[in-house]
């Protein structure tokens, strides 16, 4: 994992079409804004988690 020290309004970029960028910092939050193309999915980890989920127990329902 790569760990970065950011500060408001600064960005990083991942690849050629990913940005992050600090919105804000305020005590423990943190807000980013991400700037990526339409044909990639960006989800926070628990609904990634649930979506997961979800998709697995479909797969294992008998038709």
């Amino acid at each position: 994992m790569l760990v970065l020290s950011r500060q408001s309004d600064e960005t990083i970029i991942i690849g050629d079409n990913i940005r992050i960028t600090i919105v804000e910092v305020r005590g423990d939050k943190v807000r980013i804004g991400i700037d990526a193309p339409r044909d990639v999915t960006v989800h926070r980890q628990e609904i990634y988690d649930a979506i997961r989920r979800d998709a697995e127990a479909a797969a294992v329902r008998p038709i």
